[in-house]
């Protein structure tokens, strides 16, 4: 039994590893990491302070999957994000909770 639960638990892991590393591709892909990082600020947020902004926020994901899709201005700032319309619904859903998870 104690093999199953530890079993278990490694393939948990190793899934949300592999989840992680597929949004973190994702974010590359759609170019997220051209103006942010993770920890420091670039030319947008850290991606960490994004998150901690809205940590407490339960409609956090949905309005920054918005922002991903059509942009945001003045929120941190006078340089405005620009639109990324390549990114479908699904997608941007994907990365707002992708940046969420560094809170």
């Amino acid at each position: 039994m104690r093999a199953i639960w530890i079993g278990m638990i490694a393939a948990s892991a190793l899934f949300l590893v592999g989840t992680a590393q597929a949004s973190e591709d994702l974010a590359k892909s759609s170019g997220c990491l051209n103006c942010h990082t993770v920890d420091k600020k670039l030319v947008g947020p850290a991606l960490k302070d994004i998150a901690a902004k809205y940590a407490d926020d339960a409609d956090a994901a949905t309005m920054l999957a918005g922002k991903i899709q059509k942009g945001s201005n003045g929120v941190w700032g006078p340089i405005p994000m620009p639109p990324n319309g390549a990114v479908n619904d699904e997608n941007a859903k994907i990365l707002a909770d992708w940046i969420l998870s560094f809170k």
